[in-house]
């Protein structure tokens, strides 16, 4: 089970930072990250992060946006900074599949940037 949080309301040029819990095993040995979606809009992946700490971003994140994790407390982050409008969407954590654990994500926390 993941949860995120840390989703909320603010202007252009701001900076939220969301959290995710990751519940069960095996959090330390799955490469994890972020996609988003926006109403109306097809989803975009946004950033993932291996169990070594490598990061991959798509083009509108990078140098925006800064994903990490804290495997001894499954936790993972995704630092957003200089935010605009086109960033409002309910953003997602998951977990990639492997031959051993399928595809998680969790509810979604809601991003809304204002003008």
């Amino acid at each position: 089970q993941l949860v995120e949080s840390g989703g909320g309301l603010v202007h252009t040029g701001g900076s939220l930072r969301l959290a995710c819990v990751v519940h069960g095993s095996g959090f330390n040995l799955l490469t994890v990250g972020w996609y988003r979606q926006a109403t109306g809009r097809q989803r975009e992946w946004v950033a993932n992060i291996t169990p070594d700490g490598n990061t991959n971003y798509t083009d509108f994140a990078k140098g925006r946006f800064t994903i990490s994790r804290v495997n001894a407390v499954h936790m993972l982050y995704l630092q957003m900074n200089n935010l605009n409008p086109e960033d409002t969407a309910v953003y997602y954590c998951y977990t990639e599949p492997t031959t051993w654990s399928p595809y998680y994500r969790g509810q979604g926390t809601q991003v809304t940037v204002s003008s």
